[in-house]
């Protein structure tokens, strides 16, 4: 794991890759040698490793619980709301949308598969920052919309809202979604244009939001 790691970051020589994994000499190599037989690292014409062809035929038939829960659960949300619903999973400073319904017509707030988005603003935003660590926290207020005392709001009543937040228009209200040990690992949010949201969405989606985040936990 250590050799495919060190690779993963950047392709190397034997000289390199002892120096990334702490590894003797001989074993780097007999272990990289070993792993370029069964594809999973491949040498270029530099003589440089690099990832092999095998990893991502492996990584092709993995699964995510959490994706699969969402594909469940997301599309009758959508169904009861009317609007657009989407899972974000935070990575660093942002957070991606790693599954979205979308509903068939109408205008919508859409945020594609794979959209990176800042934290700095957005009830998906907060509530990830919510449950964050407080390190990160200190972080994101330094440049969000929101302050500490509305995240503190969040974590007791268990889902937030925005308005015009982090797009004109659009308003949002998100809940926590669980693991089975109740780490707070995504946040589930409705989406759509304030004139059907109103000002206030989490007076009108946030039981159901909350429902779907404990259909999501309950699946996890």
């Amino acid at each position: 794991m250590a050799v495919l790691q060190a690779v993963a970051k950047e392709p190397c020589g034997l000289a390199e890759l002892c120096s990334r994994t702490g590894l003797p000499r001989a074993t780097a190599h007999r272990l990289a040698v070993g792993l370029e037989v069964h594809r999973l690292l491949r040498r270029g014409s530099d003589g440089r490793w690099r990832p092999g062809a095998a990893l991502s035929e492996l990584a092709g038939g993995a699964t995510d619980p959490l994706l699969d829960a969402a594909n469940a659960v997301l599309p009758r949300l959508r169904d009861i709301t009317g609007e657009s619903v989407q899972l974000y999973r935070r990575d660093g400073m942002h957070r991606i949308c790693i599954s979205a319904a979308e509903p068939p017509s109408g205008l919508r707030d859409t945020v594609p598969v794979g959209a990176r988005l800042p934290m700095t603003a957005g009830s998906g935003a907060k509530v990830l920052a919510a449950w964050a660590d407080p390190a990160t926290q200190r972080t994101l207020l330094v440049d969000a919309v929101y302050g500490e005392r509305a995240l503190l709001e969040v974590r007791r009543r268990g889902w937030a809202q925005s308005v015009a937040e982090r797009e004109p228009g659009v308003a949002s209200v998100s809940a926590p979604v669980r693991d089975s040990s109740g780490t707070v690992v995504a946040a589930v949010s409705v989406s759509g244009p304030i004139d059907r949201m109103g000002r206030r969405p989490g007076a009108r989606w946030a039981a159901d939001l909350l429902a779907a985040a404990d259909a999501l936990q309950t699946r996890l």
